[in-house]
């Protein structure tokens, strides 16, 4: 058992990898009772992130075994502690990643607590009081309520779990490149995967020309016929490359493997942006020149802050914005972990954690 406190009373069921193999097997444990500021969630569904395979196999060297994966939750409010207004028992919610911050530095005070130097996450972190979080490949879930978003009616809670990570990191580096406001930009997104095809909904909804950039030729009609995308780049293709050289606005990088910035660079106009929200795990080549001879800006950006959350939430609602998800029951989250990491999907996985009473 990780750390807990006297105050870890309830006990949990959920599902836990417990060493580097990563394999995901049941786990009883226990959370912390409702506190003042607190909220606890019957979860229904999570997604399943590429970043729950890098914690249960440890390749970033920072796991704290066991852990619980999973921060793209959705499920009912049951108990609400006394601090609490804006929430209330039946309430529909969603927790992202964030467990905990300072609340007092300036990233905090200016709504960008995810940028916290003392940030927790909701699974392999530290709470406040000590304790090791665990996320939602769980029953249930008690959480600060400033990290809790509301989810609204019109949306389902099962395609609604990966906006809670994978939807927040690509809205908010179209917010911070004003694309949400502002219409008629030209925007690609390169990968069309559990990130990218949000991406391409967020960029039409916001009323882009939306461009998919993709290394696989089978994602074209997909990107075009299923998603609403109006153009396709095939990137291993030279000519295509060339053909749509300074083009674009803006690109999003969503690709979690390594590879060059060179090349997508030339597409964009003069003072056009690139945005890297993807992690892979060894450095990316970026050559100096199309940087220089375009006037380009580089930039990553992580999630977003509670307020960018609720805010691309309640747009999600507006515009019937939802993941195109797979469910999966909870005894085949290792089958799908496997899958994930082989790219398997179109394009997220749902744990339907509270099986087939959760179907709301």
């Amino acid at each position: 058992m990780a750390q807990t406190t006297p105050n870890h009373t309830q006990t949990v069921s959920g599902w836990a990898a417990h060493d580097s193999s990563g394999k995901i097997t049941p786990f009883n444990f226990k959370r912390r009772e409702n506190g003042e500021n607190d909220v606890t969630i019957t979860i229904l569904y999570c997604g399943m992130c590429h970043t729950d395979i890098h914690h249960v196999k440890d390749d970033w060297g920072i796991t704290k075994y066991p852990v619980v994966p999973g921060h793209e939750i959705t499920g009912i409010i049951t108990k609400v502690g006394s601090n609490v207004s804006k929430f209330k028992i039946g309430d529909r919610v969603g927790v992202g990643c964030l467990a905990a911050t300072c609340l007092k530095c300036e990233y905090c005070e200016g709504s960008q607590e995810n940028y916290c130097d003392q940030v927790e996450f909701t699974y392999n972190g530290i709470f406040w009081d000590g304790s090791i979080t665990y996320g939602g490949y769980s029953k249930m879930l008690v959480a600060d309520h400033r990290y809790v978003v509301r989810i609204p009616d019109n949306m389902a809670m099962d395609r609604t779990a990966p906006l809670l990570c994978a939807g927040i990191t690509v809205y908010t580096p179209l917010k911070d490149n004003n694309l949400v406001d502002t219409k008629g930009k030209k925007i690609g997104i390169i990968g069309l995967g559990g990130l990218g095809h949000v991406a391409v909904k967020f960029g039409k909804a916001f009323g882009h020309h939306v461009t998919v950039i993709s290394t696989s030729p089978s994602k074209e009609q997909e990107a075009k016929d299923n998603l609403g995308a109006d153009d396709f780049i095939l990137s291993t293709n030279p000519k295509q490359m060339l053909e749509k050289k300074r083009t674009l606005d803006f690109i999003l990088d969503t690709v979690s493997a390594k590879h060059s910035l060179g090349s997508y660079l030339e597409l964009l106009k003069v003072n056009g942006t690139l945005v890297i929200v993807g992690a892979p795990d060894k450095p990316i080549d970026l050559p100096a020149f199309p940087m220089i001879f375009g006037k380009r800006t580089v930039k990553g950006s992580m999630i977003g802050s509670i307020e960018e959350t609720q805010e691309m939430m309640d747009l999600c609602g507006e515009h019937n914005i939802l993941s195109d998800i797979e469910i999966i029951t909870t005894d085949q989250i290792n089958e799908g972990l496997d899958r994930l990491a082989n790219n398997d999907v179109k394009y997220r996985f749902v744990i339907d954690i509270a099986g087939p009473s959760s179907h709301l």
